[in-house]
């Protein structure tokens, strides 16, 4: 027969180890409150402010424009468009793929020839560079006219920016966060400018972030891939909406558990997914990991893994008592998290396998992402052996102490009435 594991043994030391790394996380609020940085680092999905996606990249070549129409330009990640507007003006332009051309040069007579009027100068020697190289800009449909408008490119195997740097040379501007974007060959950055730290309107801040940047990196080495300012109704809001989320999901699962099982079953599952809820707060509370609409997608996954994992041990608890409804709760739930462990262990490391990759391989918010699930997955498996089924197991006790005690008042009863 296989040697059942005494996980009910620990039932008690996993409690107090779980209430240990709770009131720590609840520590860490308090303190980096106190200290100004907050107790969350929240992204930009939840704080008022502005919110610009850099790249730096140096200038390939300017484009002017000296005739009568009004043309637009926009850029894409698969080319370039111009649009001709005005009331002298029938003409359409086609698209210019990077794909149709081997280099910027005939990227370049491709597009004096398409239109009259266009000036193209090259910045330095880029003509041989592949347009796939070209960097897409932010700013959609801008007009050309005598102000040249810049178009930048990556050039292959240039040196990563270390965020130290972009960060350093944010700082006289007050209180900045900046994060990765990509992989660091791409050099692209996330700045974060606090509604707080606005001084004027958000164009000035905009670009006194970039002339700040330009200082440090070169004029004309900064593009903008995206700028957006959050306004703070929308971030309240959305604040709001994922505290709604999380309790109609613990919810949910309280109602499927109550109807699925008894409800000390049901009780335990939800104290188990708010346990992996509050481990990983205090895994991000304290790693400062940013807290932003991908890290809600990572809690609300690790709950329901975390709850199918609880309801595969007790539907073997279940099936357990009634095959054996003498035998003692106790000796169930040990049998029962045994006989599903290697399920468990199996099941965990294989996902944990994919989420590792993510982890390696990736950066950024997607980082954090896996970093968040990998806690969550280790809290899910713990919090199913020791918490849910800890739950049932005092449960169980508190009952029989209950019953021991109607027992007990019932005998001295029966006694005066044979006595009587």
């Amino acid at each position: 027969m296989k040697k059942i594991i005494l996980f009910s043994r620990y039932f008690l030391p996993a409690t107090i180890l779980s209430l240990v790394l709770i009131v720590c996380g609840i520590v860490g609020m308090i303190y980096f409150s106190a200290t100004g940085a907050g107790a969350f680092n929240l992204g930009v999905d939840f704080q008022a402010g502005l919110i610009q996606e850099v790249q730096f990249a140096p200038r390939a070549f300017t484009l002017t424009y000296s005739g009568a129409d009004s043309p637009s330009i926009s850029m894409t990640s698969t080319g370039i468009e111009i649009v001709l507007s005005g009331v002298t003006s029938d003409q359409q332009i086609p698209p210019f793929l990077y794909s149709s051309y081997a280099t910027i040069d005939t990227l370049i007579q491709a597009l004096r020839e398409q239109m009259s009027g266009l000036q193209v100068n090259l910045v330095g020697s880029v003509g041989n560079v592949p347009p796939t190289q070209l960097v897409q800009s932010a700013y959609g449909n801008p007009e050309l006219g005598t102000t040249p408008f810049m178009v930048h490119y990556l050039p292959a195997g240039i040196a990563p920016i270390p965020i130290e740097e972009v960060r350093q040379s944010l700082s006289s501007l007050g209180t900045i966060s900046v994060q990765v974007l990509g992989m660091p060959t791409e050099r692209r950055f996330m700045i974060r400018t606090q509604a707080s730290q606005i001084e004027s309107t958000a164009a000035e801040t905009r670009q006194k972030v970039i002339a700040t940047l330009e200082k440090t990196f070169g004029a004309g080495e900064v593009v903008i891939t995206s700028d957006r300012f959050v306004d703070s109704r929308f971030s309240k809001q959305l604040t709001d909406q994922a505290g709604i989320l999380m309790v109609f999901t613990i919810l949910l699962i309280l109602i499927y558990a109550s109807i699925r099982f008894k409800p000390q079953f049901a009780i335990g599952a939800v104290l188990a997914i708010i346990h992996d809820g509050l481990i990983m707060i205090t895994f991000i509370v304290w790693s400062r990991m940013e807290f932003n609409t991908t890290t809600i997608a990572a809690i609300l996954t690790i709950l329901g893994y975390s709850i199918n994992d609880t309801i595969v041990i007790f539907d073997r608890i279940r099936e357990t008592q009634r095959l054996e409804p003498d035998t003692q709760l106790v000796s169930i739930l040990d049998r029962a998290i045994t006989e599903t462990l290697k399920r468990t262990i199996i099941t965990t490391l294989t996902t944990m396998l994919a989420v590792f990759s993510l982890l390696i391989f990736t950066s950024g918010s997607m980082r954090d992402f896996a970093a968040a699930l990998l806690v969550g997955m280790l809290s899910g498996v713990y919090s199913t052996i020791f918490i849910a089924s800890g739950f049932v197991n005092f449960w169980g006790i508190q009952a029989r102490k209950k019953a021991n005690a109607h027992k007990k008042a019932a005998v001295p009863a029966s006694l005066a009435k044979v006595k009587a």
